[in-house]
């Protein structure tokens, strides 16, 4: 297989494999750290509407969510690139922190979580996802 169809595969298959590990920790999440009283989060309005009744620690799967989504679609596009590992693990970081742009601006948050969010979720977690794949196999 040439190398650029198996790195567009790689990528791929790391936003699949990424998407699937944030869209499952979002689906847990209520059932490890309730919503607050009254908030509906069936929809993106009834979200909108009871954000503030929010407390930091609702935020919590929200980020993992987005950070071990990324890592793990950085860590499945590198390690199954052909070539340039680290690049297509940077691209898979890059579409999600797309995604987590589209997020703030359809979901205004606290500043704090958006800052935290699109500064350590998205391009550090690319980063290690990149580096986990592409280290040297430890012998012993």
């Amino acid at each position: 297989m040439k190398a650029v169809v198996r790195n567009v595969l790689a990528v791929l298959a790391g936003l699949v494999a990424g998407s699937l590990v944030n869209g499952g920790l979002i689906m847990i999440s209520g059932k490890v750290i309730p919503p607050p009283s009254g908030a509906d989060v069936t929809t993106l309005e009834g979200l909108k509407a009871s954000l503030h009744l929010f407390e930091p620690k609702h935020f919590l799967f929200p980020f993992l969510a987005h950070a071990l989504g990324t890592l793990t679609g950085s860590l499945v596009a590198a390690a199954l690139a052909a070539s340039r590992k680290t690049v297509m693990a940077f691209v898979v970081g890059s579409f999600f922190l797309a995604g987590g742009l589209a997020n703030v601006v359809m979901l205004p948050g606290p500043l704090w979580f958006e800052t935290l969010d699109l500064v350590a979720a998205y391009l550090p977690m690319a980063w290690i996802g990149a580096r986990l794949a592409t280290r040297p196999a430890s012998k012993g």
